[in-house]
């Protein structure tokens, strides 16, 4: 009876340590990806996009809010060519599953668009992130859906 107390107590500390471990594990992944899609959101508010081109992979593919999907190269390309005068994120929240997260969040920004039109964004999105066989975590997709107002 008291060995199978002790196997009984050794498995759930055990159990208990291994769930401990796999929850800080997920909260540093979890804060790890919400520093990057700051990163992400820094680089639109100072209008440069070498800040977001390492953490995009490079089958990157964006899906934006009039439909259009675009490769890494030409997601890099109008961000280069819109300039915001404001941005900002709102309700980011990242959730793990493995070596993938999905973050989402909502975004709104003022300032002109790749052709030089007025652009006044509100939109929700969500990212999809991998750990990549090196150990950094790269966005591959991207999706943008406008909020009607």
């Amino acid at each position: 009876m008291k060995r199978t107390l002790i196997l009984y107590l050794v498995g759930l500390l055990s159990w208990g340590i291994a769930t401990r471990s796999q929850a800080q594990t997920t909260g540093g992944t979890e804060k790890a990806v919400a520093a990057r899609e700051q990163q992400w959101l820094q680089s639109q508010k100072i209008n440069n996009p070498d800040l977001v081109a390492p953490l995009l992979a490079d089958k990157f593919v964006s899906t934006g809010s009039d439909g259009k999907v675009e490769s890494k190269a030409e997601s890099l390309a109008r961000a280069k060519a819109t300039k915001y005068g404001s941005a900002e994120y709102d309700d980011v929240k990242v959730t793990v599953f493995g070596d993938t997260a999905i973050a989402t969040g909502g975004f709104s920004g003022k300032g002109t668009d790749a052709s030089g039109k007025p652009l006044n964004a509100r939109e929700r999105w969500t990212d999809t992130w991998v750990k990549m066989p090196n150990g950094k975590w790269q966005c591959v997709t991207s999706h943008i859906s406008s909020v009607k107002m």
